[in-house]
């Protein structure tokens, strides 16, 4: 998110609707000093592979259960940031390393399932 400087800053002004009756409209409600915008996003995890074994996440198992012939077993771990990946995969991943893949926020599992 972009912030504005002090030479940027804009300042937005409310005023009293006079229709209503209540006071002249050159009274200000309130000042709007300062705005900052926070926007938030997420993968769409039908179509999103998994970033260790580059293996669709929500087709197919990955590439050690194809191997092994344990595709049922292979299930989908999601994380607190929302990124997904395949749990044999992210297993692995954090025992070198306990952070997401993608955004490297520090790991912690929202759910787990197919």
């Amino acid at each position: 998110a972009a912030e504005m400087d002090d030479s940027e800053e804009s300042s937005v002004v409310l005023s009293h609707n006079t229709s209503l009756g209540s006071k002249s409209s050159g009274d200000k409600m309130f000042s709007l000093k300062k705005w900052n915008a926070v926007a938030m996003w997420s993968w769409d995890v039908e179509c999103d592979t998994c970033a260790i074994c580059r293996v669709q996440v929500m087709a197919d198992a990955c590439l050690r259960c194809q191997a092994e012939n344990k595709q049922e077993d292979c299930v989908v771990v999601w994380g607190e940031c929302n990124h997904s990946f395949h749990n044999c995969c992210m297993s692995l991943w954090v025992k070198q390393n306990n952070r997401c893949p993608l955004c490297q926020q520090d790991w912690v599992v929202q759910r787990i399932g197919k």
